[in-house]
């Protein structure tokens, strides 16, 4: 189990599986509000859905996407808000598509979070809001008075209120799992829980080896997932590389894709993360990259997380995750825990390099809420 001590952020991660069962009943208790505003976007069978947020928050799309779209029938894309501000007319190229726009911000001040919703306003005609917040007093939530929008705020530990975003981002991603399958929410109750149990698990049997691991010498980790695993690999590179103050140097990529070039980054001060799919299709690839980069010599350290895995590796460090009389849940749903050993990794590492994690950042080039944005106006 994790040593809390007076941090803030070793906290918000210890905390994240109550905050799941918490976020599972506080969106029980808005079901008809949100079932009647889901339902009433979903009429035009051309809705084109945007997951749009900034760093961390955008990431919860990319987890969310292929999963909300296989469920709602609806073309579903995520897109970071700092890319949609410099560019917004390629991705509003229709006057008259009808667009739901689920924005994703644990304070909803950051500029662009502000500035993407004007934008859709400005060059939508049909555009529905539905603001996913950790904030209830944020810019983003408090200005939401339209007709077309709803506002779901995460329960009030989901703010945190550590730089890193840890249960904010867990909160908001279940949060999203949900509403993409809201016919089958009681259902799925059962998988927030299994997902509880899982989290609780990481946490009590794995976090003394992960705070091991972060007394090695490494300088730079790279995070291997497929499907929506690889979001969460991407979420994990940011959080070892924020915690860290980047002294040590992150990447992602999927299984297959490393070895189109990033796999040079491998050397003898690498920690190789792999988050294994619980797919044994998908597997047959991840298990071949696991052999090929054990024939190599340069590497410092290996970690895999998986549930219940089936194949075993050359891993130095293997964390299967599995409860007695547990069945496997859905892969969507097991990437909100598997997100739990890179942030407590980040944490660890920030420690062992004599850092603070609720402030890491030295020179403050990094801040809980991104400052010094300009937003202009487009012509």
């Amino acid at each position: 189990m994790i040593d809390i001590g007076s941090s803030n952020t070793a906290k918000e991660i210890m905390h994240q599986p109550d905050l799941w069962l918490k976020t599972y009943s506080f969106i029980d208790s808005k079901r008809k509000e949100l079932g009647s505003f889901m339902t009433k976007a979903l009429m035009f069978e051309n809705l084109r859905i945007i997951l749009i947020g900034a760093g961390t928050s955008a990431y919860i799309g990319e987890v969310l996407q292929n999963s909300m779209q296989r469920k709602l029938n609806r073309v579903t894309q995520a897109v970071a808000s700092t890319d949609f501000i410099s560019h917004p007319k390629d991705f509003i190229a229709k006057e008259n598509e009808p667009i739901l726009l689920i924005s994703f911000a644990r304070s909803g001040d950051s500029p662009e979070s502000l500035a993407s919703v004007n934008l859709a306003n400005t060059y939508c005609s049909k555009l529905f809001h539905l603001i996913i917040t950790c904030n209830p007093k944020g810019k983003l939530a408090s200005n939401a008075d339209d007709e077309n929008t709803f506002v779901l705020l995460m329960p009030e530990e989901a703010n945190d209120k550590g730089l890193a975003m840890t249960g904010s981002f867990t909160s908001m991603l279940l949060a999203g799992l949900l509403l993409s399958d809201f016919e089958k929410f009681d259902q799925n109750k059962g998988y927030v829980e299994q997902m509880a149990k899982y989290g609780s698990l990481i946490l009590e049997k794995y976090s003394q080896k992960i705070k091991e691991v972060a007394t090695l010498d490494f300088n730079r980790v790279i995070f291997l997932g497929s499907g929506s695993l690889k979001g969460i690999a991407r979420e994990s590179q940011l959080k070892v590389q924020e915690l860290s103050d980047g002294q040590v140097i992150c990447k992602y990529d999927s299984f297959l894709g490393v070895r189109h070039g990033p796999k040079a980054i491998i050397k003898d001060s690498t920690l190789i993360v792999y988050i294994f799919s619980s797919d044994s299709y998908v597997n047959k690839y991840e298990y071949d990259l696991v052999r090929s980069i054990n024939q190599q010599k340069e590497k410092l350290y290996e970690i895999g997380i998986g549930e219940a895995l089936k194949q075993k590796g050359d891993i130095s460090l293997d964390l299967s995750i599995e409860v007695a009389d547990v069945n496997q849940i859905p892969e969507e749903y097991f990437a909100v825990c598997a997100i739990l050993p890179g942030q407590i990794l980040g944490l660890y590492k920030s420690i062992n390099l004599g850092l603070h994690p609720d402030s890491p950042s030295v020179n403050n080039s990094i801040n809980r809420v991104v400052q010094g944005v300009n937003i202009y106006k487009l012509n």
